[in-house]
């Protein structure tokens, strides 16, 4: 398994709109995201200025269903 970068939170939320996901919800400093065919897939991302730590990156990504290697290829 490759290692997680360190990323900022716009960066995770561009990667989730390519899989698939839209903003549903904003409450905060935290944004919610939706899938589009599975609306009980849901996913929230702290949206504050500075970069994601790779465990809260992780747990991201294990919300959304991906694994980290499509994680990683959806940033590119």
């Amino acid at each position: 398994m490759p290692k997680l970068p360190r990323i900022p939170s716009v960066l995770a939320i561009k990667a989730l709109k390519r899989a698939g996901y839209f903003e549903y919800h904003c409450s905060g400093s935290h944004i919610q995201l939706r899938h589009v065919s599975d609306k009980t897939k849901r996913v929230t991302i702290p949206f504050h200025r500075k970069d994601l730590s790779p465990k809260t990156l992780k747990s991201i990504i294990d919300q959304a269903g991906l694994t980290v290697e499509e994680f990683i290829k959806l940033l590119k």
